[in-house]
């Protein structure tokens, strides 16, 4: 039966023609029954092959420049989910689990199949960038998780495969592009300090500090050293520093003003990217929403905060707070998988939208 459902399997290119069913075939019709070591050379044999079904049928090639969930994934878990099979049930309904339920990847493959004749087409591409990002979700989603879509500008929140949150988001700039990411929210804070990246620091608010000192105090900034220690800017020679010889770090004041709003959650990541508030509500009713150095800024914060701390925020005090209100970091009870994704092709109901590729990426 599994010799049977791997050749399926192969098919239809769901995996790959290196699985040997054919060399087991040939090990147990041959020589099986004639050796207690053959035997058990076979069983393992079958074994093997079937784990490394199960890893293929669920493994997909995302492009994510940064995967902190699946590379956390040990081979174990496929011996886990073959243990756990039952005596009785059978191996057609033991795979059947691993078939593919996810509404908007059905109505892809589906048009992928019946209305896009050539399969090297960008459209073809497209389609199936958007599915293997759909697929690497489905295998990874926990019972709440967040998907952000940088192409389409917008993130859903889901709880037991139900969308209970749907809101824009400002993505990056074509000239500082968000990162596609699957990681985890571990963490939120309430009234965040920003720590101003250096390269902003120094292209941005430094040659506008040198025109005026007073801008700092007028923005709420303060300077720190590299352990974030105070320093008095106004003892400082401002002409004297460049972006090569700029020794300190710029940080902005917390409260509503504060360019990260009064929430941000932060995902574990190489590039200091996070979900975050903004004080600048304004960027959520443009059409073109693509004007962020790189984070992902939220229309609906508050909301989301509550449901990923299943209300135990006290929203009343975010709306209250005032300029240096005190910064709290929360720690939620469970991981929240986060996948920030470059889905250019997006299922709308039972019909398929095709959206701009703003960076270029379908190639």
């Amino acid at each position: 039966e599994w010799l049977d459902a791997i050749e399926v399997a192969k098919a239809k290119g769901q995996v790959s023609q290196q699985l040997m069913t054919g060399e087991i075939r040939s090990a147990i019709y041959g020589k099986i029954f004639r050796s207690r070591y053959y035997k058990q050379h076979t069983d393992e044999m079958i074994t093997s092959v079937v784990l490394n079904y199960l890893k293929e049928l669920q493994s997909v090639k995302v492009p994510f420049d940064y995967d902190g969930i699946s590379s956390q994934q040990s081979d174990s878990v496929y011996l886990k989910q073959l243990l756990a099979s039952g005596a009785f049930e059978t191996v057609t309904g033991f795979v059947s689990r691993f078939n593919i339920k996810d509404h908007n990847y059905l109505v892809l493959e589906k048009y992928l199949r019946d209305s896009v004749q050539n399969k090297n087409s960008i459209a073809a591409k497209a389609i199936k960038l958007s599915m293997n990002y759909l697929k690497f979700i489905y295998f990874h989603k926990q019972p709440t998780y967040i998907v952000a879509n940088i192409a389409e500008t917008r993130l859903y929140c889901y709880r037991n495969d139900s969308l209970v949150l749907n809101m824009k988001t400002v993505v990056g700039k074509v000239s500082s592009p968000t990162p596609t990411i699957a990681s985890n929210i571990t963490t939120m804070v309430t009234f965040p300090f920003w720590n101003v990246p250096f390269s902003i620091a120094t292209k941005e608010l430094l040659p506008k500090v040198q025109k005026d000192e007073s801008y700092l105090e007028k923005n709420n900034f303060a300077v720190v050293d590299a352990k974030g220690n105070p320093m008095d800017d106004s003892e400082l020679n401002w002409s004297a520093y460049t972006a090569n010889n700029f020794p300190y770090f710029f940080r902005e004041s917390t409260g509503p003003n504060n360019s990260l709003g009064v929430l941000k959650f932060n995902l574990a990541n190489p590039f200091s990217i996070y979900l975050h508030d903004t004080n600048v509500k304004s960027g959520f009713a443009r059409k073109n929403r693509f004007a962020s150095h790189g984070c992902v800024r939220l229309e609906k914060p508050v909301e989301l905060a509550e449901i990923l701390t299943n209300g135990r925020i006290d929203v009343n005090a975010l709306k209250i707070g005032k300029k240096d209100t005190e910064s709290k970091t929360i720690r939620l009870t469970a991981n929240v998988p986060v996948f920030i994704v470059y889905m250019p092709v997006i299922a709308d109901g039972e019909k398929v939208a095709f959206l701009k590729d703003p960076y270029g990426l379908v190639k």
